[in-house]
C-alpha cells in the first residue's frame, strides 16, 4: 500500500508573501539570518503579516547547531507566538522547524525559502549539527503548515548559490525517483522536478530571472518527493562530509551524484533511464540513457562551476583518503555506505555489472 501526504499549503508566484496577511494571529516570531535583518527583508515581510507584536530570532548560520536551536527554542517558548515564520535557505527553515518541534507548542509554521534547493519548506526533516556531525530530525510534525514561494525574493541570487542549491534539488529528485520507497505519486513529483530544474538551471545561472520561479517550484516538488520516498548514498555522504568540513551541501551533491549513479546503475538503471528520457537526454537503450544522464550532470556541473577543484584547497590536512574515510565512517549507519563505497572503489579497479564495462561509467 502506498501512502502519500502533502499537508503543506503552497502559495506561489510574484508577491506571494502577501498570503501572510490572511493567516491570522497577533504575535509573530520570524526566524532568519543576519543578512535579511540588515537589508530590511525580514522587517518588510513581518509587516506584511500585520501582527500586533513581532519578535525576531536572527542568529541563524549555515549548518545550524543543536545549541543554536536550543537557544531559539527558549526564545520561542518565552514569546509564545501564534505565527512562526522561517525566512531564508535550508538552514533558517531547519532551525525554525527544530525550534517548533522542541518547544511542543501550537504554532502555525510558515516557511519562506529564499533559495531553490533544500525543499525544507515541505519536508518532515530538519538537519542540525553537533560536534561536526549533521544529525537529521525526522517527524511528520516538522512539516510546515504553509510554504510561500515568492519569485520576488530570488532576483538577486548569487551565481554560486544558484548552482549549489540547484544541484541539491537535482539530487533530491534523482535519489527520490530511485529510492526503495518510491511510488507512483512521488515519481510524478521527482520526475517533473528533475526535468524542470535540469532545463532551467543554466538559464538561471546565466542571469535570466524569468526562469527562477520554475527552479524554485522544482525544488519544492523534489522536497515533496523525497520526504516520502527517501534519499540515498549521495545525501548520506554529502551530509557527513559537509558537517565535518563545512563544504556547501549542494556542491558536495554535484561532486558525488554522477559517481553514485554509476554505482547504483546495476539496480536502478530503469529508473535512471526514465529520468534521462524525461529530461530529453535519453537513448534507445537503458544503458545509453543512464550514461547520458550521468554525462549530462557532469556537463551541467562544469557549466555551473560546481567542480571539485578548490573545495578543500585551503585545508592542507584534508586528503582524498581522509574524505573517503570520513564518508564511510560517518554515514555507515544511515544506508551502509561502507559496503557501497567499497563496492564502488572495486568497480574502478575492475569491471562489475553496472560499471564501465557495461557502459554506465563512460563519459563521451
Amino acid at each position: 500500500m502506498e501512502e502519500f501526504q502533502c499537508k503543506t499549503t503552497i502559495y506561489s508566484g510574484p508577491g506571494a508573501v502577501s498570503a501572510l496577511a490572511g493567516m491570522g494571529g497577533q504575535r509573530l516570531m520570524l526566524v532568519t539570518d543576519p543578512f535579511f535583518m540588515k537589508n530590511g527583508t525580514a522587517q518588510r515581510i513581518a509587516q506584511t503579516a500585520k501582527c500586533a507584536q513581532v519578535e525576531y530570532f536572527d542568529k541563524v548560520q549555515p549548518d545550524p547547531s543543536v545549541e543554536l536551536a536550543a537557544e531559539g527554542t527558549a526564545r520561542l517558548k518565552e514569546f509564545a507566538p501564534d505565527l512562526l515564520v522561517a525566512l531564508g535557505g535550508g538552514s533558517a527553515m531547519d532551525c525554525a522547524k527544530a525550534m517548533a518541534y522542541f518547544a511542543k507548542g501550537k504554532y502555525k509554521l510558515v516557511a519562506i525559502p529564499t533559495t531553490s534547493g533544500s525543499g525544507s519548506e515541505v519536508t518532515d526533516f530538519a538537519i542540525l549539527t553537533h560536534n561536526k556531525v549533521k544529525h537529521p530530525l525526522v517527524d511528520k510534525r516538522l512539516r510546515p503548515d504553509a510554504a510561500i514561494l515568492d519569485s520576488d525574493l530570488l532576483q538577486e541570487l548569487p551565481k554560486g548559490l544558484i548552482a549549489e542549491t540547484g544541484f541539491d534539488a537535482l539530487s533530491h529528485a534523482v535519489e527520490a525517483y530511485a529510492a526503495k520507497n518510491a511510488g507512483a505519486m512521488t515519481d510524478l513529483y521527482a520526475r517533473e522536478a528533475f526535468s524542470s530544474a535540469f532545463a532551467a538551471l543554466p538559464a538561471s545561472y546565466a542571469g535570466r530571472k524569468d526562469v527562477r520561479l520554475k527552479v524554485h517550484q522544482a525544488a519544492t516538488m523534489a522536497g515533496i518527493a523525497f520526504t516520502q520516498a527517501g534519499l540515498g548514498l549521495c545525501h548520506a555522504m554529502a551530509h557527513s562530509l559537509g558537517g565535518l568540513f563545512h563544504v556547501p551541501h549542494g556542491r558536495l551533491n554535484a561532486i558525488l551524484l554522477p559517481s553514485v549513479i554509476t554505482c547504483n546503475a546495476h539496480v536502478a538503471a530503469k529508473k535512471y533511464a526514465e529520468l534521462a528520457r524525461a529530461a530529453g537526454i535519453g537513448g534507445s537503450a537503458d544503458t545509453i540513457a543512464v550514461r547520458n544522464l550521468k554525462n549530462g550532470l557532469v556537463r551541467l556541473r562544469r557549466e555551473l562551476n560546481c567542480m571539485w577543484m578548490g573545495v578543500y584547497s585551503d585545508n592542507p590536512q584534508i586528503s582524498t583518503k581522509g574524505v573517503y574515510d570520513a564518508a564511510v565512517a560517518l554515514a555507515v549507519e544511515a544506508i551502509q555506505v561502507a559496503a557501497m563505497a567499497r563496492k564502488f572503489e572495486r568497480s574502478q579497479r575492475r569491471g562489475w555489472p553496472g560499471s564501465k564495462e557495461q557502459g554506465y561509467g563512460k563519459e563521451e
